[in-house]
């Protein structure tokens, strides 16, 4: 007999953004309104009000994910339209915010007193998807085995091109803008829970974070959850992308939790490398090099892709993911990442349109 796969589940941020000007609409109170009673659960307040998350229960299987998925964004953007906005799966802000106030709790106030102009930013939307450990040490040790994958998975997710309505050059404007943030970044190497709880305890008694919760790491234990939570990824164009995303991390924690157990230790490399990686992942996307960081050079991005898929395949069997997930990286390979595809539309209007329509699904 094999284990149950982990369970997952995804959060996915979207923008309320005005049809003719393509700008961000405050609109998020009154799409909470709009939406069904039985789906305003799944509606988590954000620090912006152009900004709405909708969330998945917890699911055991990528078909069962697929369907809250596609219910979420379904529902969502009928009532975005019901507000006289459109709901758009990007991951920045793509022309411009002209209402920077946060929403109005005591927590987000103390955000903007603390880290002021970058908490002021135009909104930015990623895809964060946990995956069920049981422990969390455990769960810090899968932190530190996905470490050198983290950025082909941010490479494979950018959707995010344009920045105050042009093109930024970068494939995750995203992923750009969350640097300067000191809490945000790749998972540091801790080894055991104390070296956690240190880590956490160091860089809030020293003012660079509020409290705990602000440990935006790409990787990290959930704060929430019995889950690790993988926070790299723009928003997935479509609920068919975010499927792909999610199977290809549930497996890359299966694969780690494998090696684990087998006593095999997680790949160190400098950390200005992993830096580096992240940054170029969010400038190229799959559309050139990426680092390798194992052999400390750069690839040919499909080259990683390709070596990611073959080093989680025995995980997709036992998931039951291999042909999903197979036919998603094959429709990656046809369509190009999200930043590819708003860019193939020729100019702005035209790609945030399609993109309102590929999210409603």
């Amino acid at each position: 007999m094999r284990p149950d796969p982990p369970t997952v589940g995804v959060e996915e941020e979207f923008l309320l953004l005005d049809p003719p000007t393509w700008r961000n609409v405050p609109a998020a109170d009154e799409l909470r309104v709009a939406l069904p009673e039985s789906l305003r659960e799944r509606d988590h307040a954000q620090f912006r009000s152009s900004k709405v998350e909708m969330v998945t229960p917890v699911c055991a299987t990528l078909a069962e994910l697929s369907d809250r998925l596609a219910e979420n964004r379904t529902a969502a953007a009928a009532a975005a339209r019901r507000c006289g906005a459109r709901l758009v799966a990007v991951g920045a802000t793509p022309v411009a915010e002209p209402d920077l106030t946060e929403v109005d709790t005591p927590r987000f106030h103390a955000i903007v007193e603390q880290y002021g102009p970058i908490a002021q930013d135009p909104a930015l939307c990623g895809c964060h998807v946990h995956v069920g450990v049981p422990s969390r040490e455990l769960a810090l040790e899968v932190c530190n085995h996905l470490r050198p994958w983290l950025p082909v998975i941010q490479a494979m997710g950018v959707n995010s091109p344009w920045y105050a309505g042009t093109d930024s050059r970068h494939a995750s404007w995203r992923g750009i803008a969350l640097e300067r943030w000191p809490n945000l970044g790749p998972w540091p190497l801790l080894d055991s829970p104390e070296d956690y709880e240190q880590a956490v305890d160091e860089l809030v008694g020293t003012g660079v974070m509020l409290d705990a919760t602000m440990g935006l790491w790409w990787a990290r234990p959930s704060t929430r959850y019995p889950t690790v939570e993988i926070r790299v990824g723009d928003v997935s164009p479509t609920a068919d992308d975010a499927v792909l995303v999610a199977g290809l991390v549930r497996a890359l924690v299966g694969t780690a939790v494998g090696d684990i157990a087998a006593g095999r230790p997680a790949l160190r490399m400098p950390e200005q490398l992993l830096r580096a990686a992240h940054w170029n992942a969010s400038h190229q996307g799959l559309g050139g090099t990426l680092t390798d960081l194992w052999e400390r050079c750069a690839r040919p991005a499909w080259e990683l892709v390709d070596r990611l898929h073959e080093t989680v395949a025995p995980a997709l069997e036992r998931h039951g993911d291999a042909a999903l997930v197979a036919a998603g990286l094959d429709r990656l390979r046809t369509l190009g990442t999200g930043a590819d595809r708003q860019r193939r539309a020729g100019d702005l209007p035209r790609a945030l349109a399609n993109l309102a329509d590929q999210t409603a699904g």
